[in-house]
């Protein structure tokens, strides 16, 4: 959670906040796997296809919803190029269409798209299915920290919660039991149950599960019993509905399950929902006329050998071991740069004794937990460092950060430009030609690239600028190194390939998109904090083996977490715990600006569920030294309008460290719900919040009595 401090400049776009030169220390040497090792460009790229419906089934009105049964399962994929070791991954599929896409089926890592239309409902029957071909359950990929506040199926809690599961636990070792999931469709406006609330997750229903072992989370039963489809929840699935009466956007779906939705994801399971239609999907041309958009994108019943002309693209970064399987940090010297045994210092459960007896107590350190995690190979819609062919005409492409913690700065070679179109919450203004694209973990970009009068032949790549460490804002190359351009600094290859036919479709500088409509005056402001916790028991210092040991004198141990919380009356941050009660409560149908202040040393993708908002402005904050901000909270010049591309409807933005970020949005759907960090480490540890707006069941069931937490 360290970083540069100067914010990105894209266009002519003033520096948002003052530079700072505090070193990260995230590693990023992966596994076994040396990424430089790793082939690329030697595999074309998989366009996800859409994913099969079961059926259409009637609804109230002579209306009818589109209705699918999609389980998460466990299989082997090429990742790696062709020649080298599969990997075994999680991902998403369609019951009826079983098996690989290799093997001719539907499932694959990310998973197929989810073509949704305008006011036509999305029911969806989620299965976990993470169980072998006998019915056993099937342990986790990755290693799963136990001493976090997470799902914990055992109810093995350190400090025990009112219903004796979703609680920290206190073994320190690797949990091997069955895995709890949970989907979120993100951007998705929806009902609370169908939202995918961290503590509504499920097990699968597997033959074999341990006696006492918790088969479903906190709020499983308080969400079945709230939905009118709660009689389809069967053992091992949940059945969430999409009204999809939102402007159309580029949404994805993926895991939400408390405390260790990073090692789900990291798996594989996620995959894009696009929605399509309605009043604000319709643009025009300069003279009026209905434009026409690069196209068609995959959908059912497509012939083979369909040319695709809009592409969902997943961006991850990813580590591999030499047998092609996932690495991911198993002890929380990877974080620190060191090997195991250089880490010296006691991890929950055990005793904060120093060199002179002293005791301080319980250590509140994580042994698993890394506060980040930077893959050091690029994997794109599943396959490291694919390549695309692409026609001389113009494409349009839907990118997802879908990155752990990494911020990417994306451009193309040869100074092509990018044609901004649309964000999370739906089209643009108006379109937006830039060089460079910012993009942190969870935001998306429509963009539309014009290969027409590239040269047939040509070969051009989408590189990376952004840092291989934490980022907090800046210019590539000024106030941030960018990612190693040998390995990821390289993200897609394009191949320049002649024409199959005319090109029909609009320039982007000549659409005309649709009208953005204000929110109108708020009714209620929130002050909001992001904050970051170093230990209270462990201070350490470096000896002169460069081992990481106890002193006194030391200096404190951490972060040990990273938190949210409001800000008083005095401009203090008041840091919270997952598991504290709600502090924040909508009026059902308010329009509310939160004001979010950044006391940490780095930018956060911050995600509200249920809206899509629209950024206000932003304002500096005096900070100490190292860049900081300091409490109480002083506000410092004027506000900074939003960036050019962050003027449409967006579900997800970047707070940048010593800086307040104004978002405004309307609450129209009554429930419980979550706001968090989509730095995946920092919402599976604490930075994360439940809200409600108006009051339902599960609203009481948060605001009930607090749990402790260490």
């Amino acid at each position: 959670m360290r970083g540069a401090r100067t914010a990105f400049v894209l266009l002519a776009a003033a520096a948002l906040a003052p530079a700072l030169g505090r070193a990260a220390i995230a590693a990023i040497p992966g596994g076994s796997l040396d990424p430089a090792s790793i082939p690329k460009y030697q595999a074309p790229l998989v366009v996800p296809p859409a994913m099969p419906r079961v059926a259409k089934i009637p609804m109230p009105g002579g209306k009818s919803a589109d209705y699918y049964e999609i389980a998460v399962r466990q299989f082997e994929q090429q990742v790696l190029p062709p020649g080298m070791p599969k990997t075994t991954l999680w991902g998403y599929g369609a019951v009826a269409q079983p098996g690989t896409v290799e093997q001719g089926g539907s499932f694959h890592a990310p998973s197929f798209t989810i073509e949704a239309k305008w006011r036509t409902p999305v029911r969806v029957k989620w299965i976990n299915d993470l169980v072998d071909a006998n019915g056993d359950y099937l342990p986790h990929l990755l290693p799963v920290d136990q001493t976090l506040h997470w799902a914990n199926p055992p109810g093995d809690c350190r400090h025990p919660s009112a219903s004796g599961r979703d609680c920290a636990g206190r073994s320190p070792e690797p949990y091997r039991g069955p895995v709890p999931i949970v989907v979120h469709v993100h951007g998705a406006e929806t009902y609370e149950w169908a939202d995918g609330f961290p503590e509504a997750w499920y097990l699968p229903a597997a033959r074999n599960i341990p006696a006492g072992t918790y088969t479903t989370g906190s709020f499983y039963q308080t969400f079945r019993a709230a939905s009118p489809l709660g009689a389809d929840w069967q053992p091992g699935s949940a059945v969430f509905e999409y009204p999809n009466d939102m402007r159309a956007a580029t949404l994805w779906y993926h895991d939400h399950t408390l405390g260790m939705t990073r090692l789900n994801v990291v798996a594989g399971p996620a995959g894009f929902y696009l929605l399509r239609g309605g009043p604000d999907d319709k643009v025009l041309d300069r003279k009026g006329r209905p434009a026409v958009l690069p196209g068609p994108a995959p959908a059912l019943g497509d012939p083979p050998g369909t040319a695709y002309y809009e592409i969902p693209i997943a961006i991850q970064d990813r580590s591999f071991r030499s047998d092609g399987s996932l690495f991911y940090p198993s002890d929380r010297a990877f974080f620190e740069g060191l090997e195991p045994q250089q880490l010296r210092i006691p991890f929950i459960p055990d005793e904060a004794v120093y060199p002179d007896g002293t005791n301080l107590g319980p250590s509140d350190a994580a042994p698993i937990w890394n506060p980040e995690f930077f893959g050091n190979a690029i994997v794109v819609n599943g396959r490291t460092w694919p390549y695309l062919e692409v026609e001389q005409r113009r494409y349009r492409f839907r990118l997802l950060n879908g990155c752990d913690s990494r911020f990417l700065v994306l451009k193309l070679e040869g100074g092509l430009p990018f044609w901004w179109i649309g964000t999370e919450g739906g089209f643009l203004p108006a379109p937006l030609r830039v060089e460079q694209l910012l993009l942190g973990p969870a935001e998306r970009a429509d963009v539309i690239v014009d290969f027409g009068a590239v040269p047939a032949g040509t070969r051009l790549r989408l590189l990376n600028l952004g840092p291989d460490e934490p980022f907090g804002g800046g210019r590539p190359g000024v106030e941030f190194e960018p990612a190693d351009p040998e390995t990821t600094g390289q993200i897609l290859e394009f191949r320049v390939v002649r024409p199959r036919g005319p090109d029909k479709t609009t320039p982007p500088d000549q659409l005309v998109l649709p009208t953005i409509a204000p929110l109108g005056a708020a009714s209620h402001t929130r002050r909001l904090s992001l904050n970051e916790e170093e230990s209270r028991t462990l201070f350490v210092e470096t000896d002169e083996a460069g081992n990481v040991v106890l002193d006194l004198e030391g200096e404190p141990f951490g972060p040990t977490a990273a938190l949210l919380g409001t800000l008083d009356a005095d401009g203090m941050p008041v840091a919270a715990t997952w598991s504290e009660a709600v502090t924040e409560n909508a009026g059902v149908g308010a329009t509310e600006v939160w004001e979010i202040y950044n006391f940490t040393a780095d930018a956060h993708p911050i995600h509200i569920h249920l809206v899509q908002f629209q950024v206000v402005d932003r304002q500096a904050l005096v900070t100490d030294e190292e860049g900081m901000a300091v409490a109480p909270a002083q506000l410092l010049g004027d506000p900074r309008p939003p960036e050019p591309w962050e003027t449409g409807f967006k579900d997800t933005v970047i707070a940048y460290p010593g800086e307040v970020t104004r978002v405004k949005a309307r609450f129209d759907l009554e429930g419980l719900f979550v706001w968090h960090c989509h730095i995946l480490e920092h919402e599976d540890n604490e930075m994360m919040r439940p809200y409600c707006v108006g009051e339902t069941a599960a609203c009481r069931q948060a605001s009930g009595p607090t749990q402790p937490m260490p």
